[in-house]
């Protein structure tokens, strides 16, 4: 058998394209969507407004407050990839605890997986940016089957 005839097996996943965010037009398209969602993330988590922009890679709250009113044209790759991480942590939360308040309180609840010590997720993900985002979501991922 050649490598040409060999074929992936037929799966029940299909994912959507690529999004590139290299390409302007993609990021101009998502940054508005990117700061609605983040205003509601940070309501749902109980976040303050310091602790949103530091998940945003260290915003000044006064750009936040100028973004909440006229969201900017074009985030950038950086906040939109944070953004992409914490709308997934939020999401397989969701899918985790249908229903339940823990969907929400569990960023903000000391938790004794060794990836947390004892320690709130929150506390990870403010100190430990995109890559403690990473993390982060694909134990959760991996914990509703998704991984």
């Amino acid at each position: 058998m050649t490598l040409a005839a060999v074929r992936y097996p037929v799966s029940r996943f299909e994912h959507s394209p690529w999004v590139d965010l290299q390409r302007p037009a993609e990021r101009v398209r998502l940054s508005g969507a990117a700061v609605r969602s983040m205003g509601s993330l940070a309501q749902a988590w109980g976040l303050t407004i310091e602790q949103l922009c530091t998940l945003l890679g260290g915003v000044p709250p006064s750009t936040w407050h100028a973004w909440v009113k006229r969201p900017p044209r074009d985030l950038g790759v950086d906040r939109l990839t944070r953004v992409s991480y914490l709308l997934g942590i939020y999401s397989a939360l969701h899918v985790l605890y249908p229903n339940s308040p823990l969907a929400d309180q569990w960023v903000t609840r000391t938790n004794t997986n060794v990836l947390f010590g004892g320690q709130r997720p929150l506390d990870i993900l403010l100190a430990g940016g995109i890559t403690a985002m990473d993390h982060v979501r694909s134990l959760l991922d991996a914990r509703r089957g998704g991984a």
